[in-house]
């Protein structure tokens, strides 16, 4: 009996780690790119007719990233563990139903549970979704035996400094770049090396099928035994099935047209020398209050004999309402607007750019001034090097700023309280 009830709690502490390591990795990652979550949810409201409330993704998006990476935290330190394990269900409860109507009527074609970060299928979102509530429906009833690391005195610091520190995480990442960039379009990434095709790699199989009608009854033919040479048989329709998907180049297209209509990626992707792109997905919501900086980078380009050219995804209208406004002198280019999120989480944004590498990208608000990039091409950029990676370095500053006030209190609470008896309550 003991060995049964020893079992039960391992598994229960088990099914605790996994439940909590999950949230807090898919809260950090998406905390990481609080953009890309909020083009999510807005795409969720659009599928389901609810455009009108695209103005509250934002807070949402950083609301249940928030909430998320809290609760992961309290589940891994057991912290208020009958309403942690309680929100946690009641949280998967209404996730797991969502991803299985996700995975039977495909209306977006990934959930973005894990950001950019781990793309998976909608089926795998929903597997992965059942495991997790098995999980946490187990570690409820077992809640009273779990572990916790912290007292009732000061339990309550950790999920207010987790939601605090994820809040501010997330918001330094929305006001500057990514920390991290788990896009295609990270710096140090060759563009056209990105869309290429490895010799050799598998491409993908199609099952084609033929319908024919013959005294008004219909039959299904593959491509081998289709009655060509039998003029009985009529003709009806023809039917592609996709058996097994080949590969995926990370960068599946790079398309950019000049105003007047015609391709214009060459002109970016085949630049053997340094130019700048000035990105605003869409103008009409571009932020303008470093219109001096953007205007002082394109005199540094004319200077330098730069390329430079501003990629939109917006309107013609759009785009003369914009040189009018603000007596833009450089020449525009087209993109979708998708594709433009995609290179650059901001509006506008800077991409430094040589022989179709990335060699950088700014937001907005960190926009370079020309002592800057006269500084980086003479210096870590001149042989087209970058600073890839550069944001990890910041993410293990945060890591430590983040468990050191968690460790310190752990301690105090160790050495004050720990000591003395334990009493019913003091654990939470």
């Amino acid at each position: 009996m003991k060995d049964k009830e020893t079992i039960s709690r391992i598994l229960a502490e088990g099914c605790r780690l996994l439940v909590g390591v999950v949230f807090v990795f898919s809260g950090f990652v998406k905390a990481v790119d609080p953009m890309g979550f909020e083009i999510k949810i807005g795409e969720y409201l659009a599928v389901w007719g609810m455009g009108d409330f695209r103005s509250l993704a934002l807070v949402a998006a950083f609301a249940l990233i928030a909430a998320e990476f809290t609760l992961g935290v309290c589940l891994l330190l057991g912290v208020y563990r009958r309403y942690t394990t309680l929100l946690t269900l009641a949280l998967m409860l209404f996730m797991t139903p969502l991803t299985l109507y996700l995975a039977l009527f495909n209306p977006v074609t990934d959930c973005g549970c894990f950001g950019d970060a781990l793309i998976i299928t909608n089926w795998e979102t929903f597997f992965k979704n059942v495991v997790l509530l098995a999980a946490i429906i187990f570690v409820y009833v077992r809640h009273r035996e779990l572990l916790s690391c912290y007292t009732a005195r000061v339990g309550w610091f950790v999920p207010l400094f987790a939601y605090a520190c994820c809040l501010y995480f997330a918001y330094w990442n929305y006001n500057h770049l990514p920390a991290i960039d788990f896009r295609p379009y990270k710096e140090g990434v060759n563009i056209p090396e990105q869309m290429s095709i490895p010799e050799g790699a598998p491409e993908d199989e199609y099952r084609y099928s033929f319908v024919y009608e013959k005294d008004g009854r219909k039959k299904e033919f593959s491509l081998d035994d289709y009655p060509a040479e039998d003029s009985a048989w009529t003709f009806v329709e023809s039917q592609m099935e996709l058996v097994r998907k080949g590969y995926t180049p990370p960068i599946p297209a790079f398309i950019v047209f000049d105003r007047e209509g015609n391709q214009a990626a060459e002109r970016i992707l085949e630049q053997p020398g340094d130019l700048l792109l000035l990105i605003a997905a869409r103008l009409e919501d571009a932020h303008l209050h470093r219109l001096n900086e953007i205007s002082n980078l394109y005199d540094y380009a004319q200077e330098n004999e730069w390329p430079f050219y501003c990629l939109t995804g917006s309107s013609d209208e759009a785009i003369d309402a914009w040189t009018e406004r603000t007596g833009a002198e450089y020449p525009f280019l087209e993109a979708d607007e998708a594709l433009l999120k995609t290179i650059i989480r901001s509006n506008p944004g800077l991409v430094w750019m040589r022989s179709g590498t990335i060699l950088r990208k700014w937001h907005y608000n960190d926009l370079p001034g020309e002592e800057e990039i006269s500084q980086l091409r003479t210096t870590a950029y001149r042989d087209g090097t970058t600073a890839s990676g550069k944001g990890m370095g910041w993410i293990y500053v945060g890591v430590f700023t983040f468990t050191l006030p968690l460790l310190l209190v752990w301690v105090c609470d160790f050495i004050c309280f720990r000591p003395k008896k334990e009493r019913k309550g003091t654990t939470i």
